[in-house]
């Protein structure tokens, strides 16, 4: 006998169900990849889009160089200090939620800072604007992996990375042309409707995730973010004051006594923020060590290449942003091409090659560096640097979540940015020390002398987080 026609319907019905839930899935991972793509390139802009504009800041709000000074640094002090915070959050109540207040956060903090009256309005909403970035940067990327397989992902992570690494690197540009053509006040204001754009599809589009187990643990919430903050705070103020002054010993003194304290909290908390179990892993701590060492030697040398085109080559805001740009292109056209490049010859292969071009890029410019260079012979030891960080984002993020545990991808996003990001801070610190030591700003040349050691040193522990990761075990070659 021939089936009913109610089963037929019935069939027929379920059959239109599947393939909406098919449709739906098939939707989804995309929506999720536009939403975190935009969603972390507006984070990493903030990085350092106020560069530019600094001396319009300083005329405008009638600050001195410290209030500067603490423009940029009150940003990437919260940014570092609250990363691990933000994806432990993620974890235990839902990583989509999470991730709208961290949007909504860095919306409204971005708000305040464009109408900020004074700098210590400024400094107060740039703040903000950082904890709400740290809630957002490993957020995106723990979503990308709870939406793609495996075998997908290299491709999310490559745009992601794109993302990020032009985020960072088109910032200067950004806040150089919107000052120029428009207002400082602007740079802030751009965030607000990409915001207010960006919750209703995290809401209605991006799928809910957790990860970990058990509850949240607020003394170690609280010792890691306290620690990092001292720690930060240390480096931040190092450059300015002295390694050895009273305000940055303490800080980094007491930052590392709670870091510490941290560690043994882990070792015996029920349910720890970050298990120690990751750090036992073979290969996750030197992919730990390897991603501070690329904040260090490269954003460092990004630091004081920005400032190489205007106090010696002379060129303002707009110009010297614009001549970035073939650091900043370069990871756009390079960072696709990594998830493929990963798949055919490696993951750790892939990462020691791309520290391996930075590392040569950052030294070509130390040794090319002179008062009168053509910009012409600056180009290609920018392209190479920038290719190399296009190569380097993708696969890392890539080689850190696969040697975790499915349930601690958000703490090993979280820890593998928190370290980059306090490389970079180290870097910005410690090589600055090296400037100083050898230059200085008071003439082009001595500028240079100071940049050349500085940059030197930066290419040197580049090439040596080149040669450490391919101590890691790559997960992917396992497969």
């Amino acid at each position: 006998m021939g089936a009913s026609p109610t089963r037929l319907r019935r069939t027929e019905e379920s059959r239109a169900t599947n393939q909406v839930r098919i449709g739906q899935q098939t939707r989804k991972p995309i929506w999720t990849l536009l939403v975190c793509g935009i969603g972390v390139f507006m984070a990493s802009m903030d990085t350092l889009v106020v560069t530019n504009a600094l001396p319009v800041i300083r005329q405008s709000l009638h600050t001195d160089l410290e209030g500067l000074e603490w423009t940029v640094n009150s940003f990437t002090l919260t940014f570092a200090a609250f990363l691990l915070t933000g994806a432990a959050l993620g974890d235990r109540f839902g990583r989509r939620r999470l991730l709208a207040i961290g949007i909504t956060t860095f919306t409204i903090a971005s708000a305040a800072a464009a109408l900020a009256p004074s700098i210590g309005a400024l400094v107060a909403a740039r703040t903000v604007q950082g904890i709400g970035a740290a809630i957002v940067v490993p957020l995106t990327l723990t979503l990308l992996a709870s939406a793609f397989p495996p075998e997908r992902r290299s491709v999310a992570f490559g745009v992601w990375s794109a993302m990020s690494g032009v985020g960072v690197a088109l910032g200067p540009a950004i806040g150089g042309a919107i000052t120029e053509y428009a207002s400082w006040q602007w740079i802030f204001w751009i965030n607000v409707p990409v915001g207010a754009l960006l919750l209703p599809l995290i809401v209605g589009l991006v799928p809910e995730s957790r990860g970990g187990a058990g509850r949240l643990d607020p003394v170690g919430v609280a010792l890691v973010t306290a620690g990092l903050f001292g720690v930060v705070l240390g480096l931040v103020r190092a450059d300015g004051h002295g390694w050895t002054s009273s305000e940055v010993l303490a800080g980094l003194v007491v930052g590392s006594v709670l870091l510490v304290a941290f560690a043994v909290r882990q070792a015996s908390a029920r349910s720890p923020m970050v298990p120690l179990e990751l750090f036992r892993i073979r290969g996750f701590s030197v992919a730990n060590v390897v991603s501070l060492t690329m904040g260090f030697g490269m954003f460092g040398a990004v630091f004081f290449g920005a400032q190489y085109l205007q106090i010696v080559e002379g060129y303002g805001p707009l110009g010297a942003g614009l001549r970035l740009l073939p650091c900043s292109a370069a990871p756009a056209i390079a960072a696709p091409l990594s998830g493929a490049l990963s798949d055919r010859f490696g993951t750790r292969q892939v990462v020691s090659v791309a520290l391996a071009l930075q590392a040569l890029g950052v030294g070509w410019l130390a040794l090319e560096s002179q008062p009168d260079l053509p910009y012409s012979r600056i180009v290609p030891p920018f392209v190479l640097a920038g290719v190399g960080i296009g190569l380097f984002l993708a696969p890392m993020a890539r080689l850190s979540l696969g040697l975790a545990p499915r349930n601690l991808e958000g703490i090993a996003s979280g820890t593998i940015n928190a370290l980059r990001h306090l490389g970079t801070v180290l870097g910005i610190a410690i090589l600055g020390s090296v400037f100083s030591a050898y230059g200085s700003y008071v003439t082009p040349n001595t500028f240079v002398a100071g940049m050349r050691a500085a940059m030197i040193v930066g290419s040197v522990v580049l090439a040596i987080g080149s040669v450490l990761i391919l101590f890691a075990r790559d997960p992917t070659a396992d497969r």
